[in-house]
């Protein structure tokens, strides 16, 4: 299985100091829940998986940091804003105490395509991708995360199924990987913990 945490696009970061507290309240709040139910967190071999944002305004939002998940509570110093990218290009700027997650691109994309929604969650569990792989919208099994053709493939999904609707899309060629999405972080959760109940998913 392809672990996550490696940065595959061209990362333009400035490194400076953390986000003011006010704009990472609700991000820390649900990045922890997420985190304590086992939907963020690292593998065996200490790779992180997981990641969580916010948008600010159009093509601007915070993202926890590469390299986070393993972290039990995590803090200001471990979000990055990223300021710009260009998906043709596999090209990101972030600004912040870390860099951006290895699945910004992937949090950008939905942004893009998407005006109403304000986070994006991205969440890790093999049980509960098996389940949703027949159930909700997939990437193709050939898009591997943190590309462009991941990003490309979600724009796919935009555009020829009802991923708007559900708020909730299965990566298929990243195994483990659940992206749920909403106009706040509340609802984006909400929506992977009404299907986590609804499949009976611990």
């Amino acid at each position: 299985m392809e672990r996550e945490g490696y940065i595959k696009f061209q990362c333009d970061w400035k490194k400076s100091n953390p986000l003011e507290g006010g704009l990472l309240r609700s991000l820390i709040h649900w990045r922890d829940v997420l985190h304590e139910y086992g939907f963020i967190g690292a593998h065996p071999d200490g790779t992180g998986f997981g990641n969580i944002s916010r948008r600010l305004e159009e093509n601007r939002f915070i993202i926890s940091g590469s390299g986070t998940g393993h972290i039990l509570k995590i803090r200001p110093e471990h979000f990055s804003l990223v300021t710009g990218f260009d998906i043709n290009k596999n090209y990101l700027k972030c600004e912040g105490p870390v860099k951006a997650s290895s699945e910004s691109l992937t949090h950008g994309v939905i942004y893009r395509e998407a005006g109403e929604v304000h986070a994006v969650i991205h969440i890790h569990h093999l049980g509960f991708w098996n389940k949703l792989l027949a159930l909700v919208p997939a990437t193709s099994k050939e898009a591997a995360y943190g590309t462009p053709e991941m990003a490309f493939e979600i724009r796919r999904l935009f555009r020829e199924t009802d991923v708007r609707k559900q708020k909730i899309l299965v990566m298929g060629g990243h195994e483990e990987g659940v992206v749920s999405f909403g106009k706040d972080l509340k609802e984006a959760a909400e929506v992977l913990f009404r299907f986590a109940r609804d499949l009976d998913i611990h």
